[in-house]
């Protein structure tokens, strides 16, 4: 049983070292396309990354309350996750441009405390972890993110909204994956985010094959390792690992996102930037301390 764990907690550290270098992929991606091609692309990719997976995990038996009204189809649910993740996708990947790797991880990151803070308008209550957590995040954020002139730049505010679309996500997921086949699901809005991710590049860009082909490298991490690899990880991981212990270990994608930009992409955080980090990862963990608390951790980066 404890060898089991190890080999969880070891896949969950690996999925959150994956999706915070994926980061410095996004970044680094931007060098040859627009952030809608990016997204575009990545998330083909992922989508057409998860099609194998269909060979070997059977599809998920969901209880069905006959007295209930009737399950939400896998296409309009699927749509409506891909709109929130297109959202969040989208914010996160054209605030990149104005801010570091790092910072956003940090304030993306920002969304395991939104979950349950937005979960109280469905009625859902919440313990005093989750606010204490807030105010240290809020103070971190601060610290991090607040200029001399009071103000907060543009990309980091770019981050902070989406953040509000990656709860909204998670919470979308929460109650559609009751209902749906996750691995479906996720196939189905991951190519509803890339449809939606392409009309907005030939709208706001002009995607060039040859420029998708130049950027190749950080939009196969993005799509085939941050997607593919790294999701089938946490779904094989947390089938034997607690949803609030998964999430502890994610939220140091963080963490990695912030090393991935020091040593890759030469970013420098300031001592009161770094306090602010270490004041808002203090924030995420012990909003998931409470043992009644199952939070979700579905997410799609």
């Amino acid at each position: 049983m404890q060898t089991r764990t190890l080999r969880s907690d070891l896949m969950l550290l690996l999925t959150a070292a994956i999706w915070g270098l994926a980061f410095v992929a996004q970044r680094l991606g931007m060098e040859h396309v627009g952030p809608f091609t990016f997204n575009a692309s990545r998330f083909f990719l992922g989508a057409l990354s998860l099609l194998p997976l269909l060979l070997f995990f059977k599809p998920e038996v969901k209880t069905i309350d006959t007295t209930a009204k009737k399950p939400i189809s896998l296409w309009l649910g699927g749509a409506m996750a891909g709109m929130l993740l297109f959202m969040g996708a989208a914010l996160q990947q054209v605030g990149l441009q104005y801010t570091t790797a790092g910072k956003a991880g940090f304030i993306t990151g920002l969304y395991i405390i939104l979950v349950p803070m937005l979960a109280l308008f469905w009625g859902q209550r919440t313990g005093r972890n989750t606010w204490l957590g807030a105010l240290l995040a809020v103070v971190g954020l601060y610290l991090l993110s607040i200029n001399d002139d009071f103000s907060l730049s543009y990309g980091d505010l770019l981050q902070l909204i989406g953040a509000f679309f990656w709860a909204g996500h998670v919470l979308m997921i929460g109650w559609l994956s009751p209902q749906l086949d996750a691995i479906r699901l996720s196939i189905v809005q991951f190519f509803t985010c890339g449809v939606i991710s392409l009309i907005a590049a030939f709208i706001a860009e002009t995607p060039q094959i040859a420029d998708i082909a130049a950027g190749w490298q950080p939009i196969a991490y993005a799509g085939l390792l941050s997607v593919g690899v790294a999701y089938t990880l946490q779904v094989v991981a947390q089938k034997s690992t607690p949803a609030s212990h998964a999430a502890i270990i994610l939220s140091l994608e963080a963490v990695f996102a912030v090393i991935g930009g020091y040593l890759m992409l030469n970013e420098l955080l300031s001592l009161k930037a770094m306090i602010g980090c270490g004041l808002m990862l203090a924030g995420m963990l012990i909003s998931q301390i409470n043992p009644k608390q199952k939070p979700m951790v579905e997410t799609a980066h």
